[in-house]
C-alpha cells in the first residue's frame, strides 16, 4: 500500500492550483486507464486532483461544430440527440466503446489525453477537424497527437471541450478485440466540401494516423470500389498476439471500404 492524497476541486484553476501543490500529482478524469495503471503499481502519484466537479460535462451546438466538453462521459455522447442528428457516426463510436460500466464512467477528454493506440475517440478528433481547446490555448487535430500515449499537452495543461466538425458524410467501423472491446483496428472516415479524412486507430506503432492514399482515392471517388486497387502497406503497424502488421493492414481497408456508405 502506499498513501494518495485525492482532491476534487470545482474549478479548473482550482484543479490547476491543487496538482501544483503535489509533487508527482496525476489528474483523475472517468479512471478508465489510471485506475487500472495505479492497480498494477505502474504509477504511484503522491496526489490525486479529481476534475469530475469542474463543470465540464456538457453538449453544444455551434453551428457548424458541435462542442463536447471533456468531462463528457461516453454513454452521454452516445445518446445525446444533437449528436445523433449532427454527427450520427459520432454517437456511434461512442456508443461502441466498452461495456454499458465503462461507458458510464469513461470520459471524452480522459480519451483524447491519454492517447491510448487502440482507443476509438482519437480516430473521431483527427477525421473531424477536430480543435482541442484547454486552459490555456486551442489546438487543432492535425498537430495534437505527437506519438503513442503521447500530445501537445503540456505539463499540467487540462482539455476543457472538444469542438468536432460537421461532415457532409461520416462513419465509423472498427474490428474490435473480443475481450476488451479496444479497436484492434478502427477507421473513422469523414466526407467535406474540401476532401476525405481517413482516420486509423488500433493499428499504428505511433498511434492514430491519417491514411493519405486512401484520403485521395475516396476524395476523388467516393465509393468503396475507389480502394479496390489500393495495396496498404504493413509498415509501421503493430505487432502483437492478436494480429499480426499485415493482418492489421488488411483490416484497414476493409474497415475503410465497409465505413463508405
Amino acid at each position: 500500500m502506499y498513501s494518495t492524497k485525492y482532491i476534487k476541486p470545482n474549478s479548473t484553476s482550482e484543479a490547476l492550483e491543487a496538482i501544483k501543490s503535489m509533487g508527482e500529482g496525476k489528474f483523475l478524469a472517468g479512471g478508465m486507464t489510471l485506475i487500472p495503471t495505479l492497480k498494477q503499481r505502474l504509477a504511484s502519484p503522491d496526489g490525486l486532483v479529481d476534475i469530475s466537479g469542474c463543470d465540464l460535462d456538457s453538449i453544444s451546438d455551434e453551428v457548424d461544430a458541435i462542442k463536447i466538453g471533456a468531462m463528457t462521459k461516453h454513454a452521454s455522447v452516445g445518446e445525446s440527440g444533437l449528436v445523433k442528428k449532427a454527427i450520427p457516426a459520432l454517437a456511434k463510436l461512442a456508443d461502441g466503446i466498452g461495456d454499458r460500466q465503462v461507458r458510464n464512467r469513461g470520459t471524452l477528454g480522459g480519451s483524447v489525453a491519454n492517447n491510448d493506440p487502440s482507443a476509438c475517440y482519437p480516430s473521431a478528433v483527427l477525421a473531424l477537424k477536430a480543435i482541442v481547446h484547454t486552459n490555456t490555448r486551442s489546438i487543432e487535430a492535425d498537430e495534437f497527437f505527437t506519438g503513442m500515449f503521447e500530445t501537445l499537452l503540456e505539463e499540467n495543461e487540462i482539455i476543457e471541450a472538444i469542438s468536432f466538425s460537421k461532415p457532409a458524410k461520416a462513419n465509423y467501423v472498427k474490428f474490435p478485440n473480443p475481450a476488451s472491446r479496444y479497436a484492434m483496428v478502427g477507421v473513422f472516415v469523414a466526407q467535406f466540401n474540401d476532401g476525405v479524412r481517413v482516420a486509423v486507430t488500433g493499428a499504428g506503432e505511433g498511434g492514430v494516423f491519417r491514411h493519405a492514399e486512401m484520403e485521395a482515392a475516396l476524395s476523388s471517388n467516393y465509393n468503396a470500389d475507389a480502394l479496390s486497387a489500393l495495396e496498404i502497406s504493413s509498415e509501421g503497424l503493430i505487432s502483437d498476439l492478436h494480429a499480426s502488421p499485415e493482418y492489421r493492414a488488411n483490416l484497414i481497408k476493409e474497415m475503410t471500404k465497409r465505413a463508405v456508405v
